[in-house]
């Protein structure tokens, strides 16, 4: 291994950019729906070693030009090879958008490469010749990926911390830390082997490598025993029906399709999948997907109808929808929406909800009434693109406990999924990941949404078109759920919630607390040793 470490130092040019990109790629297998995360054993300490050949180049600044160039090729390769699936939408209507799906695949991970790049040139400015640029690279790393959640409308999807989600007992320390915190222990944690081969003997050799391994070890143990709490009682009086149509995404919003796509929810949520269910007379909350119905539900009275006809005395559907309002202009655009709506049994609206936080190019465009006028549109088509909604807030009822709507990729925001106020008791993430077929993108969606239930102490009920719709509760663990592409219901409790965890009282301060002690050591590290020439 130290021949090896010292063969990559010394890589340079071509070749030690495609070592870096490569080394990305394979560190995407430690993500879902692999979760190979011994994999990162290989890579992080590969990405270690080929900064530490990041030699000066004359300058001040361009000295770190080879470490922002190293970063951004594994960077460029983490993101292309996990989320290469995002260009599965634009073959959705391929004769409209295939054309950008190269464009797509491509830019996306090489802009969201641009904060590995700039985390390792962060991260090169301090860089002792020992286990203390671990450090640098951890926190230069976890701050890049609390900026990629919030620049530029943010998009924290596959952080590198998620890697230490890959199981049940693992997952808990997000109560503690939170998403973003999550990088640091990651870092330290996978880098750590490229430490083994530095110099020294004795402890001084293996020190590194046996912190590394005692935090590996608290952070089971800490799962290990948080999970043998008893968990919380189910919620008295709500019995849940989740819907699954898997409905294929060109064919739903075919004009001709409608009528038969409103039938398939209307078939699936009155189905018997057990013999002791007698469909929905057990059932107080039907739950259906993002835009379930293909058209707009306030204009068509004889859906409201057939809903009402259907429902049982007291039972609630909440279902994803599309809300417009009046045109503001005579021939303009209708104001569009993508919400939730809370309906009783006799069909009537009781309560809404619409989505904060668009998809940028999927929901709207960047300068909206330019690209329109030279015939761009975004992915979903809607003239004019969505709206916002104002603000984030909880939906209830009268037997309805309070709930907190996400819609789509609302739910991969740490700290971001509850809105000031009371505390919902539960979070609903409803979804239409039909865009993306049967590929990493959905499984790594559920993923996220169980994150979220373990930083807030929060189940989370996920109704998604195609899949993976599911029930989890509080600690984040799966009671059920449905495959991918597999139409059918859930029924289910609703669990019961936690007390808020650290991560959901404290997690900004845990942040920038831990940010502070990592940046105190490394600077200290920085200070004390000799930085590589």
């Amino acid at each position: 291994m130290k021949a090896l470490a010292d063969r990559l130092i010394l890589l340079w040019g071509w070749r030690r950019a495609a070592v870096a990109a490569t080394a990305g790629a394979c560190s995407a297998l430690a993500f879902p729906p692999f979760d190979i995360f011994p994999v990162l054993w290989l890579t992080m300490p590969v990405l270690v070693w080929l900064l530490d050949g990041a030699i000066d180049e004359g300058g001040r600044f361009s000295a770190y030009r080879p470490a922002f160039v190293i970063g951004w090729c594994f960077g460029f390769g983490f993101f292309l090879a996990g989320l290469w699936w995002v260009g599965g939408a634009f073959l959705v209507e391929a004769e409209t958008f295939g054309l950008l799906l190269p464009f797509a695949v491509l830019l996306l991970p090489a802009g969201l490469a641009l904060f590995w790049g700039l985390a390792a040139f962060a991260a090169r400015f301090m860089w002792p010749g020992n286990w203390y640029r671990i450090l640098s690279l951890a926190l230069a790393l976890a701050v890049a990926e609390w900026l990629r959640g919030h620049l530029f409308t943010g998009f924290p999807w596959n952080l590198f911390g998620y890697a230490l989600a890959a199981t049940p007992p693992t997952m808990q320390i997000a109560a503690l830390i939170g998403g973003y915190a999550l990088t640091i222990p990651a870092v330290i944690v996978f880098a750590a082997p490229a430490t083994l081969w530095d110099g020294g003997v004795g402890r001084r050799r293996f020190g590194f490598g046996l912190f590394a391994a005692a935090l590996l070890a608290a952070i089971v143990g800490y799962g290990l025993v948080r999970l043998q709490t008893p968990p919380p009682e189910d919620v008295a009086g709500v019995s849940l029906r989740i819907v699954q149509p898997s409905i294929d995404q060109r064919a739903k919003w075919q004009p001709e399709n409608r009528k038969a796509v409103f039938e398939r929810y209307l078939t699936l949520s009155q189905s018997q999948p057990s013999p002791d269910r007698i469909g929905l007379l057990t059932v107080s909350h039907l739950i259906w997907p993002e835009s379930a119905f293909p058209f707009v539900l306030t204009e068509t009275p004889e859906a409201l109808a057939a809903i009402a006809d259907m429902l049982p005395a007291e039972t609630t559907l909440i279902t994803g929808a599309l809300r417009t309002e009046p045109a503001p202009t005579a021939g303009g655009p209708r104001p569009a929406f993508n919400s939730v709506y809370m309906l009783n049994d006799e069909g009537e609206i009781v309560a809404a909800y619409d989505k904060t936080r668009l998809v940028p190019f999927g929901e709207f465009l960047p300068f909206q009434s330019i690209f329109e006028s030279i015939g761009l549109e975004q992915l979903t088509r809607v003239r004019g693109g969505f709206n916002a909604g104002i603000r984030r807030r909880p939906l209830s009822g009268s037997r309805t406990p309070a709930f907190q709507p996400l819609i789509c990729y609302e739910i991969i925001f740490p700290g971001k999924v509850v809105g000031a106020g009371d505390r919902p008791a539960w979070l609903l993430n409803v979804s239409n990941d039909a865009w993306f077929g049967d590929s990493p993108g959905p499984y790594q969606h559920l993923r996220q949404a169980q994150l979220r239930a373990v930083e807030e102490g929060l189940p989370v009920i996920r109704a998604a078109n195609t899949g993976i719709s599911a029930i989890v509760d509080s600690y984040g663990r799966l009671l059920a759920q449905i495959g991918v592409g597999e139409p059918g219901v859930i029924d289910g409790a609703l669990p019961g919630a936690l007390a808020p965890p650290p991560a959901a009282k404290y997690g900004k301060m845990i942040l920038w607390i831990l940010f502070v002690i990592v940046f105190a050591t490394t600077s200290f590290g920085a200070f004390t040793t000799s930085k590589p020439k």
